[in-house]
């Protein structure tokens, strides 16, 4: 409460109502989420990925539930995401920095 100035069902209503319903009215399909694409874009991007991709690989969906304990509980399922790991962007020292780091480097490498 302190930190976000809201509570936890304030924040799953807030999320029902904008990323469930306000998407279906919208008629998004396979985005009900809180634009993802703009995370997936900043991942792509550090690790070398084709950004003009982050459109398909942003299709999730965003759950939100209060635990027992009272906690807030958050899901984002993205089942789509296309991801490289030789060629193009993976190959610049950062992004195959990044790469390795969350251990998906290609290149013959073994993991």
């Amino acid at each position: 409460r302190s930190t976000l100035k809201t509570s936890v069902p304030a924040i799953v209503e807030a999320n029902v109502n904008k990323n469930l319903i306000g998407s279906a009215m919208a008629g998004v399909v396979g985005g009900f989420n809180a634009h993802a694409s703009n995370n997936v874009t900043a991942v792509f991007l550090a690790t070398g990925q084709d950004p003009a991709q982050n459109v398909e690989s942003a299709n999730c969906i965003t759950l939100m539930e209060e635990t027992p304990e009272g906690d807030l509980w958050i899901s984002c399922t993205m089942p789509s995401i296309e991801v490289g790991t030789v060629g193009g962007g993976t190959g610049l020292p950062a992004q195959a920095a990044c790469l390795k780091a969350i251990g998906v480097k290609g290149g013959g490498e073994n993991p």
